[in-house]
């Protein structure tokens, strides 16, 4: 094989997918092909820092684009294709679900489409090695009641709203083209990620932005939807473990072990940011961020509780989150309070008009 090694990264200037890059070029020397088609979470300032690093080559484009994915292969010949793009947050998918299925779906099975292509092509150690990995969520295996064992790779799937649904048609799919084509694939089911560069509609970030504003923190329902949390630098170092030795075919769970309630969550938030950045003189009435708490009507289909059994991978692979829920909440309110201009950026008049009609409260 060559020595000069490339991995073609999909969606790698969103969230997960941005700090998998940062992640990969600071601990490995092989080139990254990002592809990503930067819709509104896609977003180059994540990658500032690579400006310049001949490792990080970026292509704004769609995974479905099969001439252009077609090129890119054939001109890096990638060893692996870590697959993060997708359209990914629930309430988007109920209000937009066709967005979704083309991107969740049908772009998935033109990209394996293309890398199937690609990869019958190789011969040799180049065909032994390669990888398809395919990034996932745990919303697949639909919600658990608050007694019920957590979710494991043989979970039922069970998605409840259209975002889920179309991940886990795209996971089966995956499946499919290993069992059929002998497609060398991975996949892995994460649960809820936090920390750096996450584009502020999610809950974490969200909190934040509205609690530095004055603004009322929005909470559906009774606060009391239980999720597992993972801090994002520990999925993207699992789905780096996964790639490095996970066996052929098989799904790797990977959770956080920190179920918390989202109720739980904001106070967390607020208690951190009452210490950094106490409320200002514009909230002289108000003595704690908590203060700002407002409990909104429940979106359709709110799944109950998530949580994953990570057992597999620890037991097969080695791995274990690093970061506690505290030491990674810390970390992730820190670094927001640190990179406001990069908030400022991204929080654009669209928007707050996106959050106005989700919560019916006005962003400032």
């Amino acid at each position: 094989m060559n020595k000069h090694m490339s991995i073609l990264v999909t969606g790698g200037a969103g969230f997960i997918g941005s700090n998998f890059v940062l992640d990969w070029v600071a601990c490995h020397d092989d080139s990254v092909i990002n592809l990503d088609k930067l819709t509104y979470a896609g977003n180059l300032g994540n990658l500032v820092s690579l400006r310049g690093d001949a490792r990080h080559i970026f292509v704004r484009g769609d995974i479905g684009d099969v001439v252009l994915v077609g090129k890119l292969l054939a001109e890096h010949r990638p060893r692996a294709v870590i697959n993060f793009a997708a359209e990914s947050h629930v309430d988007r998918s109920i209000h937009g679900p066709g967005e979704f299925v083309q991107t969740n779906i049908t772009g998935t099975f033109q990209l394996l489409e293309s890398v199937r292509g690609y990869w019958n092509a190789l011969t040799g150690e180049a065909k032994d090695c390669f990888r398809f990995l395919h990034v996932s969520t745990d919303e697949v295996y639909g919600s658990l009641a608050a007694s019920a064992p957590a979710f494991t790779e043989t979970s039922r799937y069970e998605p409840n709203s259209p975002y889920s649904a179309s991940k886990a048609a795209s996971d089966h799919l995956v499946r499919a083209y290993h069992h059929t084509y002998g497609l060398p694939v991975l996949t892995t089911n994460c649960s809820n990620n936090y920390g750096a560069y996450q584009f502020p509609e999610k809950l974490i970030p969200l909190m934040i932005h509205n609690a530095l504003a004055g603004q009322p923190l929005p909470i559906y329902g009774d606060g009391q939807q239980i999720r597992d949390w993972l801090y994002v630098k520990d999925h993207c170092s699992a789905i780096r473990r996964v790639l490095e030795a996970g066996r052929v075919g098989e799904t790797y769970n990977v959770g956080g072990k920190n179920e918390k309630t989202n109720l739980d969550v904001v106070h967390a938030l607020c208690d951190i940011l009452d210490e950094l950045v106490p409320p200002s003189a514009s909230l002289a009435s108000v003595s704690s961020y908590r203060a700002l708490t407002t409990f909104v009507r429940d979106r359709p289909g709110h799944d109950r509780r998530y949580a994953i059994d990570a057992s597999k991978i620890e037991r097969e692979l080695g791995w274990v989150p690093r970061e506690t829920f505290e030491t990674g909440i810390r970390k992730t309110v820190e670094w927001y309070l640190a990179n406001q201009s990069w908030v400022t950026d991204v929080t654009s008049g669209a928007y707050r008009d996106w959050v106005d009609r989700h919560y019916g409260i006005r962003a400032g």
